[in-house]
């Protein structure tokens, strides 16, 4: 994997804190947070994954600044040409093991590396749970949406095929209804959404198929266009919606390092400093419980560093 390495340092039988932060996950969050932690000439290390929301949406249209959209991939390229002047490192892997010791945490990723710092800000997401469907992946953001507080608008009076499962699916037509009276509800997975979910699709005349999806119709790659059953039978539209649930909230480290989660598994943070219930633990950006807009995620990577600044602060007086 390509990699870009600091001077941090590990020594048999002794163990060197050399970053200030260690910033687990390169997503929107992460990555707003290596900004702000660079301009205060911290030392960071931002140990990224390299597959999240922000490495699969095409578009991002509620941005200020970006009125015709941005793609994920491009917001983080253009991240990392801004923290390219700081002490901001970067290694691709996975993190696997988290643990809190004297000198402050020690990471372990997939193939073994070893990372230390003072203090650590979880920004490792949300994934959403998709179906494996034949040209869904290029559409993501551009002419199929997964949120409707973000995307909604991009519907607006235009044919829509909700493809989902069940209640979550049957729920979110109905959302989407705000937009567009023109949506087909197509239950994927064939779970039963319920008798009175049903009753209110059928209130709100949205046409409701319970029937697999064997693949997304396109043009130009990137265009939906609609889906065909698995019988044969295609089903026209001009935009696309999934809704699937079950997404998964990436706080498997959180729960390692006995930071305290919601039964959803999202990560409780204070309001104010974006710090968790462990002292020198912060977390920010879809993996905690907030509404999951990158605007959102930045916004909260910014304040975590802000307050991870203010700890650091401390930490050097007490170091003199």
């Amino acid at each position: 994997m390509e990699e870009i390495m600091s001077n941090c340092y590990l020594k048999a039988g002794d163990l060197y804190v050399n970053y200030d932060c260690l910033i687990i996950g390169g997503g929107i969050a992460g990555l707003q947070a290596a900004i702000q932690l660079g301009r205060y000439k911290r030392s960071v290390l931002v140990i990224d994954a390299s597959w999240g929301r922000s490495t699969i949406c095409r578009s991002y249209h509620n941005i200020l600044g970006w009125p015709d959209g941005v793609a994920g991939h491009k917001l983080r390229e253009l991240a990392k040409q801004h923290v390219a002047p700081y002490n901001v490192n970067f290694h691709y892997g996975k993190v696997m093991e988290a643990e809190k010791n004297d000198r402050g945490f020690t990471v372990t990723d997939e193939t073994g590396n070893q990372f230390s710092g003072k203090c650590i800000l979880l920004a490792t997401g949300v994934m959403d749970r998709l179906p494996d469907l034949p040209g869904l992946l290029p559409c993501l953001g551009l002419t199929v949406y997964v949120c409707p507080d973000c995307d909604g608008y991009e519907i607006s009076n235009k044919k829509t095929i909700v493809m989902g499962a069940g209640k979550t699916g049957a729920t979110m037509a109905l959302t989407l209804t705000y937009w567009t009276d023109d949506i087909t509800y197509i239950n994927h997975e064939q779970s039963d959404p319920g008798a009175d979910l049903a009753k209110r699709l059928a209130d709100k005349n949205i046409a409701y198929v319970n029937a697999p999806i064997k693949r997304i119709l396109t043009e130009n790659e990137w265009e939906f266009r609609g889906v065909e059953l698995a019988g044969g039978k295609r089903l026209d539209a001009d935009r696309g919606f999934v809704a699937f649930g079950g997404n998964k909230v990436n706080s498997d480290l959180a729960q390692q390092l006995g930071v305290e989660r919601l039964e959803n598994k999202h990560i409780l943070v204070d309001p104010r400093t974006k710090m968790t219930n462990v002292a020198n633990v912060w977390a920010a950006g879809d993996v905690v419980a907030h509404s999951e807009l990158v605007t959102v995620a930045m916004g909260e990577g910014s304040q975590a560093a802000i307050w991870i600044q203010k700890k650091l602060l401390e930490m050097d007086r007490t170091d003199k």
